[in-house]
């Protein structure tokens, strides 16, 4: 059976569980204790970090984007992986997983940075991403347009990251659009399935 080594709450495993529940690929999700990871899990894949998915064939594979492409590949019903491939939604992804992690981290925990103040940290994070989402999802409702794209599914994690450092000020935030776009997918049925602990 196809194994997902996972963290309830890391954003790079909740993508990757969104997209194999909505390719319904029959996979054990194992849950990892980050202060002691299993062995299988340590000669599976030496960076040690999850998601890592463990396959059926035997195959290993260590990015969660990789691993939604394989399983939306083998099943797509809801077509996520039309319009992944442009570039505005590539250059999401990048900003996503470079930069905007950085600064997410930093405002996150910014008593372990205080070279600045937590919303020095916020407004970085703000100016790199949340400005492109908003400006996107005020002309549609998903990034994908009309319908969600892999993209989506790939952000909203991190989004969440960042709502919840300051709930009272996000809800207050000049981000309507976003807003609005992370609350489709925190309310979904996919959201909720993936969330239950295991």
């Amino acid at each position: 059976m196809n194994t997902l080594y996972s963290f309830r709450r890391c954003p790079y495993a909740i993508r990757a569980r969104m997209a194999i529940l909505k390719a319904g690929i029959d996979c054990r999700i194992h849950e990892v204790s980050l202060r002691n990871k299993p062995q299988a899990l340590l000669e599976l894949s030496p960076k040690a970090t999850v998601p890592v998915l463990h396959c059926a064939d035997g195959r290993v594979i260590e990015q969660s984007l990789e691993i939604m492409c394989w399983a939306l590949g083998q099943r797509d019903p809801d077509g996520w992986l039309t319009g992944f491939d442009q570039s505005e939604n590539q250059t999401l992804l990048t900003v996503n997983d470079g930069v905007f992690k950085y600064w997410l981290d930093r405002y996150k925990y910014f008593e372990r940075f205080p070279e600045y103040p937590q919303v020095y940290y916020r407004t970085q994070a703000e100016d790199c991403l949340i400005r492109l989402l908003e400006n996107r999802l005020i002309q549609a409702p998903f990034l994908g347009g009309d319908r969600p794209c892999l993209t989506d599914v790939a952000i909203f994690p991190f989004v969440r990251q960042f709502a919840a450092v300051d709930p009272q000020w996000f809800a207050q935030s000049t981000w309507r659009a976003t807003r609005a776009w992370l609350s489709l997918w925190l309310d979904s049925h996919a959201f909720t399935a993936v969330m239950v602990k295991v």
